[in-house]
């Protein structure tokens, strides 16, 4: 992705990269949600939901995404970086993105049941809280949406 982009494209390239890692968590019938985190244009942490996988209820694909990201950086926070994931993240993800310092947050598909920064809190923008960072949501929504549907349909098949 160059920088002559107009913005909206390089937002849809990157949800377009966190979406291919939400397919890689439905093959793998974890909750397919994936993230990856980019700064400068390059894409600095990447992950999607490990759930089961891991045994552990924190391994949501932010948190994989983000732990890749400090990795990468050397660095405990992320000034000047998006995160990029398919659905809103839940109040664990979006403390860690207040804690992480990051600039902004991309998702796709809006989460009603458990989501942080628009649809049942809006953690991002507390002015009780040291950080608040910029949401643009609804990017590559339907693609997103649709994922979901498709596992949860699957997952009432099988009882």
């Amino acid at each position: 992705m160059n920088n002559n982009e107009p913005i909206w494209l390089q937002h849809q390239f990157f949800m377009a990269k966190a979406i291919e890692l939400a397919e890689q968590a439905y093959k793998v019938d974890e909750v397919p949600v994936g993230a990856v985190v980019v700064k400068e244009n390059k894409v600095i942490g990447k992950g999607y939901n490990q759930t089961e996988l891991l045994g552990d209820a924190t391994a949501h694909a932010e948190m994989i995404a983000l732990s890749a990201a400090y990795e990468t950086s050397g660095s405990k926070y992320l000034h000047g970086a998006t995160l990029y994931v398919s659905l809103e993240p839940c109040v664990m993800c979006a403390g860690a993105l207040i804690w992480s310092k990051i600039d902004r947050l991309v998702f796709g598909a809006s989460d009603s049941k458990s989501g942080a920064c628009g649809s049942l809190f809006n953690i991002h923008n507390n002015p009780l809280l040291n950080h608040r960072f910029e949401v643009i949501q609804g990017i590559l929504e339907a693609d997103a949406e649709n994922l979901l549907k498709r596992f949860f349909a699957k997952k009432r098949i099988k009882g």
